[in-house]
């Protein structure tokens, strides 16, 4: 490929990493906060924020992987349809650098999911699916650090790819202040297919937090932020406390350079052999799941 063109594309990616962030932003100033407690409406610090990414980071496993489990349930696609998007999740998430392709095929499924629907029955559904299939997959003790940024008087808002929607819904359950996430473009109520720049990952990930960071008067250098993932190097070097939880080999080698604190909820398990054999993992979780939906349909005999 032509430098001018590689340049062309990665202008174009950067404009659409900004417009994702600052219409995530949007969507989080707008959204309506979930009721705070006693202690936060007492003592707000108001300068300071944390940000915590979702997959693998606040959930195990990726939580719209779960949420198409849900809808594949629910008779919205097909078993192979699932299992081609898991495999792009897998390739998308573990890649370490973007690939253009990888990104296309992310950004093509996640429209797949809500062109044409209402967005009442997708947050609807959000609920739903969040009580069967991701309230026990929170990590107890990630967990533990938002709140303790919530009994500090911080506002907690989540960062993650999966639509605002339902990252909103997570956030919401959990007592968090809010989320940031992938925005789809709707008119009267209904999605359109299209995406507000482009997906929250990697770059749209800062900017959003930058974003949010300048809306509401908080001072990055007095923020935190948390995530297992390397593609959120740019998010935890936005702000002035980075934490490295349950992350991959790249980011905890780029932790231990950089001094970030690096905590690990995995247990049982070796951080660094879960972090190699991620994409067998992933693989063996879509088998599952697609084993699992087969025997619902088995006839009883």
């Amino acid at each position: 490929m032509p430098l001018w063109r590689k340049r062309e594309n990665s202008r174009q990616l950067e404009e659409r990493a900004a417009r994702a962030g600052q219409a995530s932003a949007k969507a989080a100033a707008t959204s309506p906060p979930p009721e705070a407690g006693e202690q936060f409406r007492q003592h707000p610090d108001l300068t300071a924020a944390a940000f915590f990414d979702v997959d693998n980071t606040m959930m195990m496993g990726a939580s719209m992987f779960h949420f198409a489990r849900g809808l594949a349930a629910r008779k919205f696609f097909t078993t192979s349809d699932l299992l081609g998007f898991a495999w792009q999740q897998v390739k998308f998430r573990v890649g370490g650098r973007e690939n253009p392709e990888d990104v296309q095929a992310s950004r093509e499924q996640a429209l797949s999911f809500v062109a044409g629907r209402k967005v009442e029955d997708i947050l609807q559904l959000s609920e739903e699916i969040y009580d069967e299939l991701m309230a026990d997959r929170i990590w107890n003790g990630t967990r533990a650090l938002a709140q303790m940024h919530l009994d500090a008087g911080q506002r907690v808002w989540l960062v993650t790819a999966t639509p605002v929607e339902l990252a909103q819904t997570i956030a919401r359950r959990l007592g968090l202040t809010g989320a940031l996430g992938t925005v789809a473009e709707s008119r009267d109520g209904v999605y359109t297919g299209r995406l507000v720049g482009d997906l929250l990952h990697g770059k749209a990930k800062a900017q959003a937090v930058r974003a949010l960071a300048a809306a509401q008067g908080l001072h990055l250098r007095r923020c935190s932020a948390y995530s297992d993932s390397s593609n959120d190097i740019p998010m935890l070097t936005t702000v002035g406390t980075a934490v490295a939880v349950n992350p991959d080999q790249t980011l905890r080698e780029h932790a231990r350079r950089q001094g970030w604190e690096i905590r690990d909820f995995r247990t049982g398990r070796r951080a660094a052999r879960i972090g190699v054999n991620s994409v067998l993992g992933a693989g063996a979780l879509a088998g599952a799941v697609a084993a699992g939906l087969r025997y619902r349909r088995r006839p009883r005999i």
